[in-house]
């Protein structure tokens, strides 16, 4: 992997923190609506599914600005490791929320900017976290885990736990490794000098192809039922979670720093919580704003200025 520096990514100023702000409340409800369709889309048909669907709005995205897509410029290797990593997060996303939760999911995906700035660290130069900053991370996930604890400790999950519960968690928490090393492939190759909508299409296109070879391969390549529910969310994970909003995300990415974009992951949970609050009727406590209060103080150490 290459590691040359880049120096005109900078730190997120207030339209990239705003765009992360309107990011992680479409991804908040992203796991609402996979485990909404799962009872009607089996989960790795509906996943090959979204990734098809994504796919063709990128190609004619990228077609309507003459966006290059097929060129060769070094990209392929990495392009295909991305889409295989990508690929291997939904498997693990779409299976555990079979298994557990969409709020447990949402805790143990979002250590991904850890494993993300971790892996940054080591393999891309001009990513080095100071000591502040991983400050920040740590406070931020104190304050992610705080969120959740409560409903853990006194929900019905947490009083008999299941086999099948835990390991509903550890995909949870391999999807947000395999969410980190996608990060880190995309910025520590040639990829980092690829276009968005190139970097997307290679990770929605080879997903596609082994998402729905999975459902063909488990006999999930079917519908029994169609419902206005399945389609809606269908819709919304297609064009605007896996279109628009990672076409969006790579765009930041190509301009401000990786590590400090990343920690706002944090507050994706967070929104999770709140949509569960105002669409479902749940509740929350004190100890859910102590923690919101946590996460964002996290985000404020990690994105501190540095030193000149």
């Amino acid at each position: 992997m290459s590691t040359t520096a880049t120096p005109t990514r900078r730190a997120p100023d207030s339209f990239a923190i705003l765009l992360m702000v309107g990011l992680c409340a479409i991804w908040g409800f992203q796991q609402v609506a996979i485990k909404s369709a799962n009872a009607t889309l089996p989960p790795f048909f509906q996943a090959g599914l979204r990734s098809a669907v994504a796919t063709l709005l990128v190609w004619g995205w990228a077609r309507s600005r003459g966006t290059p897509l097929f060129r060769d410029d070094g990209t392929l290797t990495a392009g295909l490791l991305a889409g295989m990593l990508f690929a291997a997060e939904f498997v693990c996303i779409f299976l555990g929320l079979t298994l557990t939760s969409a709020s447990r999911m949402a805790v143990f995906l979002y250590t991904a900017p850890c494993f993300t700035a971790l892996g940054l660290h080591w393999f891309v130069e001009g990513e080095r976290m100071r000591r502040i900053q991983w400050l920040g991370i740590v406070v931020a996930f104190a304050g992610m885990t705080l969120a959740f604890a409560d409903g853990f400790l006194h929900g019905p999950a947490a009083r008999s736990p299941s086999l099948a519960a835990v390991a509903g968690d550890a995909l949870g928490v391999l999807a947000g490794i395999a969410w980190a090393a996608t990060t880190v492939v995309v910025r520590a190759t040639r990829l980092a000098h690829s276009s968005a909508s190139k970097t997307l299409f290679y990770q929605l296109a080879v997903s596609a192809v082994v998402l729905l070879a999975l459902a063909l391969a488990f006999g999930e390549a079917h519908v029994d039922t169609v419902t206005p529910l399945a389609l809606a969310s269908l819709a919304y994970q297609a064009v605007v979670v896996a279109f628009v909003s990672y076409l969006v995300w790579f765009w930041l990415l190509t301009r401000y720093v990786a590590s400090r974009l990343s920690v706002f992951s944090f507050l994706t949970p967070l929104f999770g919580v709140t949509f569960g609050v105002l669409l479902l009727g749940e509740s929350f406590s004190v100890r859910f704003l102590m923690a919101a209060a946590l996460v964002l103080t996290g985000i404020a150490l990690v994105n501190a200025p540095g030193k000149r």
